[in-house]
């Protein structure tokens, strides 16, 4: 598993303006598998890609003197970007040829790759359109287990299936940085559950005053700039609505 050594006071999730933005720019790509036949399910695709950013976190690969260390540090050293490409036949089969990781869910594919400059994205990959993705889910999803991290996404906002599955990445990023290393070791040897749910309009507002991660939107695609878009809800950074402890993390894309 990899460490994060940025200091909480230092992270690239902060809404606020700071050194970051003078840092070179760089973006975690992410590409769904969308076959015309048998598209994944909505919900599906936001949670693999939730875990997809998980995992390439918590890859070796991304540690220490790790083969995509480099390019972790370097674009968790600046403002922390995720883009969400579709792919099917043989785009697919290209996009897996790069190296990168496919997570894989109920109906969903989901490859994450090191990060890459933002205007330097491997031609395999840059040719993948990236807007107009959207999925439906077939059945409503089951309710999600209370014990279990939870992606709360704000009800009140319409998000493409590829806009969502970013600020569902990021949600899962803002929970994996505030939890110590025991707890995240044990989110990992869990297999990374997590659900990702749209709220309650009364759930909602609840939601944003209890202290957990919340990922506002810069609003350079589709939304409004400093919409709040997921709440992280891990069982082990529930504090009480405007309780103690550290205050949330936000994160602005």
């Amino acid at each position: 598993m990899s460490e994060d050594p940025t200091p909480v006071s230092d992270s690239p999730f902060r809404s606020e303006p700071s050194a970051r933005d003078e840092a070179p720019q760089f973006v975690l790509p992410l590409v769904v598998r969308i076959e015309k036949a048998e598209p994944p399910a909505r919900t599906d695709a936001l949670e693999t890609a939730a875990r997809a950013v998980l995992t390439i976190l918590a890859d070796e690969r991304s540690a220490g003197e790790g083969e995509w260390a480099g390019a972790m540090r370097d674009w968790q050293d600046a403002r922390i970007r995720k883009v969400v490409r579709r792919a099917r036949g043989a785009e697919w089969r290209r996009a897996e040829a790069l190296p990168g990781i496919t997570v894989t869910g109920k109906s969903a594919e989901v490859r994450v790759f090191p990060p890459v400059p933002l205007d330097g994205w491997p031609k395999d990959l840059a040719r993948l359109q990236v807007s107009g993705t959207d999925l439906d889910d077939p059945e409503p999803p089951v309710d999600a287990d209370p014990a279990a991290p939870v992606l709360w996404l704000n009800p009140d906002l319409g998000m493409s299936a590829g806009k969502a599955m970013a600020q569902a990445g990021h949600a899962a990023q803002l929970a994996w940085w505030e939890l110590s290393d025991e707890e995240r070791a044990a989110w990992h040897d869990a297999g990374l559950p997590l659900a990702a749910r749209t709220a309650d309009p009364a759930r909602w507002s609840e939601l944003t005053g209890m202290g957990l991660p919340l990922v506002r939107d810069a609003g350079f695609t589709e939304i409004a700039p400093g919409s709040c878009t997921v709440v992280a809800d891990h069982p082990a950074l529930r504090r009480e609505p405007h309780g103690a402890g550290r205050a949330a993390s936000t994160r602005s894309e």
